[in-house]
């Protein structure tokens, strides 16, 4: 049996190891290639790992190069409307001529977006669905639009989180089978051990937006100072002012979670309002075994019980988190809830790699 060749889409792709940039994009496809499948990737320029080929030629490379560099779509949005159109439309006609340009026996792609140009192909498709997509599917037309790209071939939805399903099944369940498929995590996260100390700080790994921070500036006021220390880790994307007691360290990369930040930190808080999916810095901080902090959001309460952190709801449940987990014994034992967690239910990037190898041989099968 000769291998499938899977072509796999994503406008968002590391540049280097230290790059932040699309990282979960490099831990699949590194986990992805196997005596029976083929992969071959078109993405921003980067190190591609060992058995991936890459899909992208002539001017693509630069062009995709400069929209990650410009922040993506996400980023044009908030230029505003003209750039975004802009974007998205050299984005679209690019995956037009590519989709028709390469063979492929599945075509995987990241991102709702991306899959609008396949209209008019026949090729089965497994289409990875974040939470960032919820906010697309509220255009006018584009649930129409994709259920006629989807009802043309064999499709796998593949959501990163299990929430996101009910709602993708009553939109598209006619057209395509609806199956969560997690991102995995990097293996050595399960043995990353804690150095707690009376100061360590908490983290916030994240884009610095708006809808990002959320409520932490308002809420944290007060709570934070240099007894209990709160360090941001990411790239400043939107021009907020920051408070004095915020410790900001500009953009960070995986290597320097695991080694330098996840060892010493108390936990890690995000009080986003940003339409998540299942936030990758969460699990992996979970998998380091760190207790965490959250806002109530769908893709939080997936993953996050009393027993593993807190979900917080107001400015008091925040300062009652932090007091409860400042306790070395109730932070240790919701750390390790966390870590045993993502190991039950997620695992590391060979498993999610199996996963997606699976949904491939599905919709292939004739």
């Amino acid at each position: 049996m000769s291998a499938i060749r899977a072509l796999i889409v994503s406008s968002s792709y590391p540049r280097s190891a230290d790059d932040w940039r699309g990282r979960f994009i490099a831990d699949l496809v590194s986990a992805l290639p196997t005596q029976d499948i083929d992969v071959r990737l078109w993405a921003p320029p980067g190190t591609l790992p060992a058995g991936v080929t890459t899909a992208t030629v002539g001017e693509e490379r630069d062009w995709l190069d400069r929209l990650s560099e410009n922040g993506g779509i996400a980023a044009q949005l908030r230029v505003g409307p003209l750039a975004a159109t802009t974007a998205a439309a050299g984005l679209l006609r690019r995956l037009w001529t590519l989709y028709r340009r390469e063979p492929a026996d599945v075509v995987h792609v990241n991102w709702l977006q991306n899959a609008l140009p396949l209209l008019g192909t026949r090729q089965p498709a497994v289409v990875g669905v974040l939470g960032s997509d919820f906010g697309l599917l509220r255009l006018p037309g584009m649930v129409s639009m994709l259920r006629i790209v989807f009802a043309g071939r064999r499709t796998l939805l593949a959501p990163n989180a299990p929430w996101m399903v009910p709602r993708l099944t009553e939109l598209f369940g006619r057209v395509a089978t609806v199956q969560a498929i997690p991102f995995g995590v990097t293996p050595e996260l399960f043995s990353a051990v804690r150095r707690n100390s009376d100061s360590a700080p908490w983290l916030a790994v994240t884009r610095v937006t708006r809808a990002k921070i959320g409520d932490l500036f308002k809420w944290g006021d007060g709570l934070f100072d240099s007894q209990r220390p709160l360090v941001l880790l990411g790239p400043m994307q939107e021009e907020l002012k920051l408070p004095s007691w915020i410790d900001y360290r500009g953009p960070t990369h995986p290597a320097a979670l695991l080694h330098e930040w996840f060892p010493r930190a108390a936990g890690l808080i995000t009080l986003s309002r940003h339409n998540e999916g299942r936030p990758q810095v969460l699990i992996e901080a979970m998998a380091a075994g760190l207790p965490v902090v959250v806002s109530d959001l769908p893709a939080h309460r997936d993953l996050i019980t009393r027993d593993n952190g807190r979900i917080v709801r107001s400015r008091d449940e925040l300062a009652a988190a932090l007091d409860d987990l400042s306790s070395p014994i109730s932070n240790r034992l919701a750390g390790e809830a966390a870590r045993l967690h993502v190991q039950r239910d997620i695992g590391d990037w060979a498993q999610s790699a199996d996963r997606f190898r699976a949904a491939y041989r599905s919709v292939c099968a004739s």
